[in-house]
């Protein structure tokens, strides 16, 4: 077991060190472009299937409430949490169509999608930032491959390639801490 441990670790630190070299604009072009969207009025909208998901409502749970300081309420909703909308748009038209209906009956120009696929091909994600797109909004994308569809539907794509996704998954959550702080340390100054 501690073999395993200690690969699983070593694994990781490359991965972190990765991030240090790759991530650091990714990082704080997606902080900027938040920042950006509230300042004009817009809203952090969220979408991810599965952990993903998970990670987008504790995102949006950390801008409404707080990450690290005292500050005001960050307009942020995570679009995997409502399940009256999800099972009626799942069953009405098609599960491809959850995220995206919810972004053209929400998302305008001055807001932002944050779109999270380990894969980065995930056909519901995907939608969504479509149309978030062709809706004005800007797209952020956190993924786990590299040149993957959703990149191209981005205007800045965190990619953290791993072999499973959990491993991208811890990624992405040191870099979305990181850009909750950013962003948090923008808005508690008052700048």
């Amino acid at each position: 077991m501690k073999q395993q441990i200690i690969e699983t670790i070593k694994k990781h630190k490359k991965m972190v060190d990765a991030l240090e070299v790759a991530g650091v604009d990714a990082i704080e072009k997606t902080a900027k472009i938040i920042i950006d969207s509230i300042e004009n009025g817009g809203t952090l909208y969220l979408c991810g299937n599965g952990g993903s998901a998970a990670d987008c409502q504790h995102i949006a749970g950390e801008f409404i409430g707080r990450f690290l300081l005292e500050r005001k309420a960050l307009p942020a909703v995570a679009l995997s949490t409502d399940t009256s909308v999800l099972t009626s748009v799942g069953n009405d038209y098609r599960f491809d169509d959850i995220f995206a209906r919810q972004v053209e009956g929400l998302v305008k120009n001055n807001d932002c999608l944050w779109a999270f696929s380990t894969s980065g091909s995930s056909i519901n994600i995907i939608k969504a930032a479509e149309f978030a797109k062709k809706r004005g909004a800007k797209v952020i994308a956190f993924t786990g491959r590299k040149n993957s569809k959703l990149e191209k539907n981005s205007d800045v794509c965190l990619c953290a390639d791993a072999e499973k996704s959990f491993a991208t998954q811890e990624i992405h959550q040191i870099a979305y801490h990181i850009v909750c702080g950013l962003v948090e340390k923008h808005f508690a100054e008052g700048k």
